[in-house]
């Protein structure tokens, strides 16, 4: 196994924490301070920020607003704003909005996808056939998420090859990068490097991401064993914002700061500075009033005295 000690020399960081990570928040976050944390962690670096999500305010009230946001960011060029669609309508609002990447999902696990989104798998993924061609025809990129790939609150154990059909149908479709998320954050180093291995078979490791929770404490071990072979994408959230809404007090997204603390130390490029991110992060933890989630960035604030 010597290939497994080359880890790649660089790595591109998406922050998902103005959507994935503000959208579990239960007090509704003001579009201008979400305008301001985005415009914040562009000047700080990020290659791609998830930044909105056009789904419906019903289900997601913390997103309603996304087009104020999308309109009010300053863009830097190079950069990829991503948004949430989980249909047609949501596709038609991201194209009005200029999104530069869409964003879909399915599940790995059929009793997530029942109870996430009433449907199968089969047909959440077909509902998308329309979603990505149109997005194509309009020239922009597409990303699709597979939550559950590392486990499943109600299936439990997720087996890899499950995890390999629907990455087969997202390939399918078209898309250009495919995250494996491990939405409940129960998996551990060597799920991550099983599941990432079967599926690297079928699409190209260089467009694969991982996507990890902390609930069990195990994203930057799970991180590094990804590393080891060869996922150089990942996802994480400035100040590990956003619970996770399945597992009770479970902290939801690894927090960028500890990311890039972590990648630092290897001696991979990320681009991202992370001081800068480390007083976001204080920042927005402020401005929302719940506590900062990242070890690194409060070990780094505390150090300055902030």
């Amino acid at each position: 196994m010597n290939h497994s000690t080359t880890l790649p020399k660089k790595v591109k960081i998406v922050e998902v924490g103005p959507r994935d990570g503000l959208q579990n928040e239960k007090q509704f976050v003001e579009n201008q301070i979400k305008i301001h944390l985005i415009n914040q962690l562009s000047a700080a670096g990020f290659a791609n920020i998830e930044a909105a999500a056009f789904v419906s305010p019903k289900w997601v009230p913390q997103m309603a607003g996304s087009d104020v946001v999308m309109q009010g960011i300053e863009r830097k060029p190079n950069t990829i704003y991503s948004v949430l669609v989980p249909n047609m309508q949501g596709l038609e609002k991201a194209l009005a909005a200029k999104a530069d990447e869409i964003v879909i999902f399915g599940a790995a696990s059929e009793a997530f996808s029942q109870k996430n989104i009433n449907c199968s798998i089969e047909e959440s993924i077909a509902r998308f056939i329309p979603v990505v061609n149109a997005a194509k025809e309009a020239g922009v990129r597409t990303r699709a998420s597979v939550s559950c790939a590392l486990g499943c609150p109600y299936e439990g154990d997720i087996d890899p090859a499950k995890v390999a059909n629907v990455v087969q149908r997202m390939a399918d479709l078209g898309c250009d990068e495919i995250d494996i998320a491990d939405t409940i954050g129960v998996g551990t180093p060597g799920k991550v490097k099983a599941v990432f291995e079967r599926v690297s078979q079928i699409f190209p490791i260089a467009r694969l991401s991982g996507h990890f929770h902390d609930t069990y404490g195990q994203s930057l071990a799970n991180i590094y064993a990804a590393l080891e072979v060869g996922v150089s994408t990942f996802h994480s959230s400035v100040a590990g914002l956003g619970g996770c809404p399945y597992a009770k007090g479970a902290t939801g997204n690894v927090a960028t700061e500890d990311v890039l603390y972590l990648l630092r130390g290897l001696g991979i490029e990320t681009n991202v500075d992370f001081e800068a991110v480390a007083r976001i992060g204080g920042q927005i933890s402020k401005l929302i009033n719940r506590p900062n989630g990242s070890r690194a960035g409060r070990a780094y604030l505390a150090k300055l005295g902030e």
